[in-house]
């Protein structure tokens, strides 16, 4: 029983860990939005939040790598694993096939079905949401404000559909190679520190390329400064922290499929706290995205109890089996 009780925790940590990554970043894109409503540049924002987080890493990075090298002075293997780190962080990223295997697919097993369907559901449900905007739901139309018709008048929704499905592909992308990376180099201090610290000097470079106001650059006091701080701790020191330990875990495929969900807590969210208009394209897809959200952890629940159930039986024919005589 307590057996079960432990093994039940264990299988429940992921999923709380992901819900409380998705709604954190759900209060990160409203902060953000908040703050580029009142003036900010998007991309000086996410400059400045890349920084502090990459500055909020290196004395943990520090002490993580002074006690990591301490660990291993005494071995004679230290050098050429220290020597040989970067080399696997440079070149992992064209290993793809050993990537390819990271889900088991048979669909002549009906967790599989479940687990393709599901996604199929899902990827239908975002495009939904993307693509077909359909009329305002009229329930949440008192939440309107003057600023959100403004908005509303600027912006572009197949525009951002786009960039949203390029998104989704990069995300999907980074989610292999990383569950890979840290597979072969297990030091996840030293993969977080390093894609925060590359990822902050491509924003830079590319922000002071594009951005040619120095007024841009300029940080005010109050939900600007709150934004910025917030995304730094959660995004740069939390969110990737969490969602690496997730990759190692349960795999890219449960990992991703709880960013769905994260348009569906976006539009609530958006809706009930920035008077954003609900529309019933966005209903729709929500639902789509929620069936194929359960289908698929049905069919990962159902594969993983397939397994035990095979190692069980393994074992039971194991230990029935007559021991030959000598």
């Amino acid at each position: 029983m307590e057996m079960g009780m432990q093994s039940c925790i264990q299988d429940s940590l992921p999923f709380a860990a992901m819900v409380i990554v998705e709604c954190g970043e759900i209060v990160m894109i409203t902060l953000g939005k908040a703050a580029m409503n009142s003036g900010m540049s998007n991309l000086v924002y996410v400059v400045y939040y890349n920084t502090l987080g990459t500055l909020m890493l290196l004395p943990f990075f520090v002490i993580h790598t002074h006690r990591y090298q301490l660990q291993l002075s005494n071995s004679s293997s230290c050098h050429g694993q220290l020597d040989s780190s970067i080399y696997i962080l440079a070149c992992h990223h064209f290993q793809v096939g050993p990537t390819l295997r990271m889900e088991k697919l048979n669909l002549r097993r009906s967790p599989s079905q479940a687990k393709s369907m599901g996604t199929i559901l899902a990827i239908l449900g975002a495009f939904v949401m993307t693509l077909y905007k359909g009329p305002p739901v009229r329930i949440f139309m008192h939440l309107n404000s003057p600023n959100q018709l403004v908005l509303l008048q600027q912006s572009n929704w197949a525009l951002g559909g786009i960039f949203l499905a390029i998104t989704c592909v990069c995300s999907a992308a980074w989610s292999i190679f990383q569950t890979a990376t840290v597979k072969e180099y297990p030091d996840q201090m030293t993969v977080i520190f390093f894609f925060c610290c590359f990822g902050t000097i491509q924003c830079a470079i590319l922000t002071l390329i594009v951005e040619r106001n120095p007024g841009a650059w300029v940080l005010h006091p109050g939900i600007e400064t709150i934004a910025v701080v917030f995304a730094a701790i959660f995004a740069s020191v939390f969110r990737i922290r969490v969602i690496t330990w997730c990759l190692c875990k349960k795999g890219p495929v449960y990992v991703a499929m709880f960013k769905p969900i994260q348009m569906v807590i976006a539009a609530i969210t958006g809706t009930i706290f920035l008077g954003d208009t609900l529309h019933l394209g966005s209903v729709i897809g929500a639902v789509i995205i929620a069936l194929g959200f359960y289908t698929v952890m049905w069919g990962k629940a159902k594969e993983k109890n397939t397994e035990a159930d095979t190692v069980c039986g393994l074992e039971s024919s194991t230990e029935n089996t007559p021991l030959l005589a000598k």
